[in-house]
């Protein structure tokens, strides 16, 4: 009897489980339905993007994302339930929701898969945090065997392709930016909204993400057809980016740090006097004082005597000033005095720990140094307030932000229990930079639209390229690994949806080189380092341990000095290209930095290629990351010969023809080619249909208007470019003042048609010259052409 009991239960448990997960609910922005374990949401934000939300029966899901910014609106569905399935078309995808499991599969409007969670993907494991009920989520997913997939932030492994990777318990890092986000090469990506420390694992038998804290899984699945179009869906739910101003294009000098008003404006003096172009220069910490007033924000250091003549001698020489400010502050300052009465420090170890400016640091003396509550709308007000007073009224052109993860040192097992404005900072832990550099730069943009934001800084996440922030790789250690291993770090970041990214040109610490800039190994780093930067969003010279201006390699004359010199300059002939390319970012969802997967994914070779890339469209760069042979002198310092010539080699994609931009040689696309590369040469491939603009020499980048600009044809195909131009530095383009020029070269015609110019802005040349040049065997084939914005048609 008492058997007989039991299995009814168990039979009438199983008969509700199975009638319980039956039933939908269409809702205004989707479905709805609640299967044996859990209820499940979708919600379409675009007939591209959906949302996907889990959460345990009984409990209740809302949140206010920090990085989608973007609202799920109502768009026309088609429903179908069969059995168990309930399939939701949105026009662009099919969605297959299994009301039993509450297992989802994508596929594209032609019933083509495009990803499925795994079977029982989902789950929740009961969580503490800090007092709150919560639940440790889970989502698993199943990828074809051989797909490839991007993105994740910034990571420093060296690998492009994450199939087969574990990241494990993910939180920002000095060198380690968290975005949990990745996209495939079948065009679609996945969005895992949460804050907390996350671990993501590719395995064969399925791809995961986990972390620690979530009333519910939520996702978004945002498909493109291709990494383009998934950038594009990612900046749609988490904005779009704003335009740098021209001059943050140029050349920028640094270093763990100028001491003194005097030196500062002294660098851009020497660079003025060398005729070496630079347009902007950075001071970094301790301009306040010493440690019990970290980031004061205020020149209180008395090598700072006269901080407002400073800035304006730096203007006066046609140079920027960025300024470096943190996340934290001293106790003996004035920030610190007013969010410590308000409760809004945040009460663990950051940098520096001692109040010494010993080295060794003294621990014996805790600096008392405490990062602020950025998560607390209140506390970013006030960081403004004394950013704005100290520095920014000042004329100060931009920021440094460093530690923006914040440092988190001598880590104590309460620390992530801390309470912030939204709740554990565990909780909310991986939004940190976001909060404090999306203070910035809503408070500058509120204060004025005359200077466009420019925030450099060291960390990010998912959502920050709506800020005006170019992200510099952390303070990494000088090495030809190292350098290696930016390459894919920055296209991993590049292809999270963030476009601006940098490093430190010539690595940040130099411990590998303890005779340092006599060390003829590292002279020949730096030098394949810098030319590595002239092909990055931000081009910037920055470390520690020695000083690293161009006169601090030698002379003129002098090989390692003669190819900085000559890479400064390329950057700056091609301005009109990468400001051009810029406003390809802001207008049309672009990307400067590109991975070859991104213009030729249809190449499978290229899918797992870490150390090439284009930059912008036409331009494909393989950076030298090899030393040529060394020999010891006999005193502990190696000597290289740099007359010696390496080669490099370097596999051009299959699908275009390419020219050498060093010779003009043209090359089939699909194979593999050995590139001579003496120290002056970085091998550079232009893509056949290119039309490539070059500007003027100049001293900094808004020295001279571009009316006498070189118009370069690299034939073979068809190709278009649109020269984007504008005021420069302000916002004024955001209410239609700018002008474009489209060019279009058709290959059959052997012609170029220049449009009629569209568009106009203040200062806008209303006459100017192209010399156009046809890149070709033998002999190069010009015109040089009057243009007065009406359409000209230019036939070789």
């Amino acid at each position: 009897m008492f058997k007989n009991n039991l299995l009814t239960t168990a039979l009438l448990m199983m008969l509700g489980f199975l009638s319980f997960g039956q039933g939908y609910q269409k809702t205004n922005l989707g479905v709805s339905a609640t299967t044996g374990r859990f209820t499940v949401e979708l919600q379409t934000y675009s007939p591209e993007i959906v949302r996907v939300l889990k959460y345990p029966i009984g409990t209740h899901f809302e949140k206010n994302s920090l990085s989608v910014i973007t609202k799920a609106r109502q768009i026309p569905l088609k429903i179908v339930k069969n059995n168990n399935i309930v399939t939701v078309q949105t026009g662009k995808l099919t969605i297959s929701l299994d009301l039993i499991t509450g297992d989802i599969a994508f596929a594209d409007m032609k019933g083509n898969g495009i990803l499925k969670e795994k079977e029982n993907g989902a789950q929740f494991t009961r969580f503490n945090d800090a007092g709150n009920k919560t639940y440790t989520i889970r989502q698993a997913f199943v990828l074809d065997q051989g797909e490839a997939i991007y993105g994740l932030g910034q990571h420093q492994g060296g690998n492009l392709n994450l199939r087969n990777s574990r990241y494990d318990n993910m939180v920002q890092g000095n060198t380690e930016d968290v975005v949990p986000f990745f996209q495939s090469i079948k065009g679609y990506g996945i969005f895992w909204d949460n804050y907390s420390p996350t671990s993501f694992e590719d395995q064969p038998s399925e791809t995961s993400f986990e972390s620690s804290v979530g009333n519910g899984i939520d996702y978004y699945l945002l498909y493109g057809g291709n990494a383009d179009g998934v950038i594009a869906a990612m900046r749609q739910l988490t904005g779009e980016v704003p335009l740098f101003p021209l001059w943050t294009f140029g050349y920028w000098q640094s270093k763990e740090r100028y001491k003194s008003q005097a030196e500062l404006v002294g660098v851009v003096r020497k660079y003025r006097e060398l005729q070496v172009p630079l347009d902007g220069i950075i001071q970094d910490w301790q301009y306040w004082g010493d440690n019990y007033l970290w980031n004061a924000m205020d020149f209180l250091n008395p090598e700072y005597p006269r901080p407002q003549q400073m800035v304006d001698d730096i203007h006066a020489l046609n140079a920027h000033m960025i300024i470096s400010i943190w996340a934290s502050f001293g106790p003996e300052t004035k920030p610190y005095r007013e969010l410590k009465d308000k409760g809004m420090l945040l009460d663990f170890s950051t940098w520096p720990e001692s109040g010494s400016q010993l080295w060794p640091p003294r621990r014996d003396y805790p600096s008392g140094v405490r990062p602020y509550d950025a998560y607390d709308p209140e506390a970013r007000n006030i960081f403004w307030k004394y950013a704005k007073q100290g520095l920014f009224s000042l004329g100060i052109d931009g920021w440094w932000m460093d530690s923006t993860e914040p440092d988190h040192l001598s880590f104590k097992p309460g620390d992530l229990d801390l309470k912030t404005y939204l709740g554990s900072f565990r909780k909310v832990r991986n939004a940190y930079p976001l909060m404090t550099v999306g203070g910035v730069s809503d408070h500058q943009r509120a204060e004025t639209s005359a200077k466009r934001v420019f925030i450099l800084t060291r960390s990010a996440f998912a959502g920050q390229q709506r800020y005006g922030a170019n992200t510099w790789s952390g303070d990494i250690t000088a090495s030809w690994e190292t350098l290696g291993k930016q390459i894919s770090t920055g296209l991993n970041f590049s292809l999270s949806g963030i476009p601006y990214w940098n490093s430190d040109i010539g690595g940040f610490f130099l411990g590998k080189y303890p005779k340092k800039l006599e060390d003829p190994d590292y002279r020949e780093l730096y030098t394949r380092w810098i030319e590595f930067g002239a092909f990055c969003p931000m081009m910037r010279s920055h470390g520690a341990d020695a000083p690293r201006e161009i006169y601090q390699f030698g002379k003129e004359g002098d090989p390692v000095y003669e190819a900085i010199r000559k890479y400064i300059k390329l950057r700056y002939s091609l301005l009109p290209y990468i400001y051009s390319t810029s406003w390809e970012v802001t207008a049309h969802h672009s990307s400067m930095m590109r991975a070859l997967i991104m213009d030729f994914a249809g190449d499978r070779a290229v899918w797992d290629i870490n150390d090439e890339y284009m930059f912008g469209k036409s331009i494909l760069v393989s950076p030298v990351i090899n030393p040529r042979d060394t020999r010891s002198s006999g005193n502990g310092v190696k000597a290289a010969d740099f007359n010696e010539v390496k080669s490099r080699v370097v596999y051009l994609p299959k699908g275009a023809d390419w020219y050498d931009f060093w010779t003009g040689e043209k090359i089939s696309g699909g194979q593999k080619v050995n590139k001579p590369a003496p120290l002056d040469v970085i091998p550079l491939y232009i893509k056949a249909g290119t039309v490539l603009p070059f500007g003027p020499e100049v001293q900094y980048a808004n020295e001279k208007k571009w009316d006498d600009l070189e118009i370069r044809i690299y034939p073979g195909a068809d190709g278009d470019f649109t020269l984007y131009e504008d005021e420069n530095d302000n916002y004024d383009y955001e209410k239609g003042k700018f002008s474009e020029i489209r060019f279009h070269w058709n290959d059959q015609a052997k012609t170029l048609k220049i449009a009629d110019r569209s568009g106009t802005f203040p200062g806008m040349l209303d006459e100017r010259r192209f010399k156009i040049a046809l890149i070709q065997k033998g002999p190069e084939a010009s015109q040089t052409k009057a243009y007065n914005g009406k359409v000209m048609l230019v036939k070789f």
